[in-house]
């Protein structure tokens, strides 16, 4: 017997920067009564135990244990963070190899003790970690997410606010496709308050300008590798992106994420696992969302897809 699935439980496998980051917001913000922490270096994830556990007169009660796989029966969701981490100046689709044998190992662990719970992945590549995720797991789509562009829309939505002076979380705009080099920026969706950007620049003084735009989606696209040129990886804005992903689980907020996740058709796609903007809430992700597109857009949408699909089908 499986033990009864806690409202409230969070497993987390991988306790490097990201997977300790993320634990770490999980206990700021309160939303959890449990977390398990597994890692393969176990005095890694008991020494995160108890560094978090000294922390906890400061926060809401909750029990955080160092464990292994069968300690994540019942858990909502589980995070996997682990695997090898990315070089610099190596891209996400270098690590391929690497970290998909250990999900291979991982993955059917974490549903033998735990086969109704969601899984979320963020290790790089995370679209085709997912894609074999969700194979191996042999769990519905809804079940296994992918972080997906989730930090690349908050870094999008951070560089817009930055530019026209105006609090990021005024600013609704998506990157979808690929967490990666071949990301789409939706720019004809893009908006400040419901104001398009052509429109809203004027209010502030500005010209719509096309150099600047794609200086800035380069910005975005490129910002890991700058990030892991000057401190080796990055770790708390993702830890953040995990955290709203698993309070949208946790709470059934039914939030619009820009999540990765299997494609149906979306554009024409299937077979592969990209973002797209999702409604997530308990089951998982609840509803897939297509958004009218420009042309190119979508294009490059189809192509992020297919780079990914020729990137899988060049696995060992």
């Amino acid at each position: 017997m499986f033990e009864q699935r806690s409202s409230r439980k969070v497993g987390l496998v991988g306790t490097g920067m990201v997977g300790s980051s993320f634990a770490y917001a999980l206990m700021q913000r309160g939303i959890a009564g449990e977390l398990v922490l597994v890692n393969d270096v176990v005095d890694r994830a008991i020494g995160e135990m108890m560094d978090l556990n000294h922390g906890l007169s400061f926060t809401k009660p909750m029990r955080i244990i160092a464990g292994d796989y069968p300690d994540l029966a019942g858990a909502n969701v589980v995070v996997v963070t682990a695997g090898t981490a990315q070089r610099p100046g190596e891209s996400r689709l270098n690590l391929l190899t690497r970290n998909a044998e250990i999900f291979r190992s991982i993955v059917p662990k974490i549903v033998r003790y735990n086969p109704e719970g969601i899984i979320l992945i963020a290790t790089n590549p995370v679209d085709i970690l997912t894609y074999i995720s969700l194979k191996e797991s042999k769990l519905p789509p809804a079940k296994v997410i992918g972080s997906g562009t989730i930090l690349d829309t908050s870094r999008f939505r951070f560089l817009l606010g930055q530019y026209y002076g105006v609090d990021p979380r005024s600013v609704h705009a998506y990157i979808v496709g690929e967490h990666g080099d071949s990301e789409i920026p939706l720019w004809s969706l893009a908006n400040i308050g419901g104001v398009r950007l052509q429109e809203f620049a004027p209010l502030k003084h500005k010209k719509y300008n096309h150099e600047d735009m794609n200086a800035l989606f380069v910005s975005v696209r490129d910002a890991a590798y700058e990030i892991i040129k000057r401190k080796g990886a990055t770790y708390y804005a993702i830890g953040l992106g995990l955290l709203s992903i698993v309070e949208a689980i946790l709470g059934n907020y039914r939030s619009v994420l820009s999540v990765s996740t299997l494609m149906t058709g979306q554009y024409g796609v299937t077979d592969m696992c990209l973002s797209l903007p999702c409604v997530v809430g308990a089951n998982g992700i609840e509803e897939v969302l297509t958004l009218p597109m420009s042309k190119e857009e979508e294009e490059g949408f189809c192509q992020s897809a297919e780079k990914l699909k020729s990137t899988f089908a060049s696995l060992p």
